[in-house]
């Protein structure tokens, strides 16, 4: 650290919160839009805000879109839902429960259908009838999928978003850092979104993500109900970590 210890003074302290500091300003890292406040970056942006939702099957993506809208509603925004997971059985009808248990509209296609012409219809819909922001889910594809993460590219010039948000598991540790960063490469995310810190001690995915991609955390997933989304806080990570 280049600097003296003080008569008496606790080496390991001084050592645990260089830690710290060193973990803070990772996760703090490539965070453009002020401390991963996702608020402010909603508040500037042109309605409809545009949120695209990127990510593998099986991280609860699908229910982090709902969460999201929940969260928004809360605070006065209006909400549209867009189906764009056309592939995976169920994808749909699992969104649509979600809109119907949050009063909120969703716009869907048929099965196997075109999902960037979800997408585009869902903007149209919400910027129809100035709605403040549609929420895009995306099919759970592998980073290893060639032609699915291409698909992705499309919908992103088909229907640009104005925030893509990367989902994955807190606890699926070296491999969610693999995933978001072939994401990245394909999508540019400006942030992610870790579920189930709940079922997850420590939350280190966190560091290796923000590490790995310089793109901020803004939300962890800490349970199954619509509640269960809180905005990160790095201090409150390392805390949890050095417990």
């Amino acid at each position: 650290m280049g600097k003296r210890r003080k008569i008496g003074e606790d080496v390991e302290k001084i050592v645990e919160n260089s830690l710290k500091d060193a973990i803070r300003d990772i996760l703090v890292c490539g965070d453009d839009f002020g401390r991963s406040d996702f608020d402010k970056l909603f508040d500037t942006k042109d309605r409809p805000v545009h949120l695209l939702f990127v990510g593998v099957n099986g991280t609860g993506k699908t229910t982090t879109i709902a969460k999201m809208a929940n969260y928004l509603m809360k605070k006065g925004y209006s909400v549209v839902l867009a189906a764009g997971d056309t592939y995976r059985a169920g994808a749909i009808q699992q969104l649509d429960e979600h809109a119907k248990r949050l009063n909120v509209k969703v716009i869907k296609h048929r099965p196997g259908g075109d999902p960037a012409a979800v997408l585009y219809d869902a903007l149209a819909y919400a910027k129809a009838r100035n709605i403040d922001a549609v929420l895009s889910d995306t099919a759970g594809r592998m980073h290893t999928n060639v032609n699915l993460m291409e698909q992705l590219r499309k919908i992103c010039k088909v229907a640009p978003p104005d925030l893509t948000i990367f989902v994955d598991d807190a606890t699926a540790g070296n491999d969610a850092v693999e995933r978001a960063k072939r994401f990245l490469s394909i999508t540019n995310f400006d942030g992610s979104i870790l579920t189930k810190l709940d079922a997850d001690t420590k939350g280190g995915a966190a560091i290796s993500i923000s590490y790995e991609t310089k793109k901020p955390i803004l939300f962890f997933g800490v349970g199954q109900g619509y509640d269960d989304l809180v905005k990160f806080d790095p201090d409150w990570l390392i805390e949890r970590i050095f417990e």
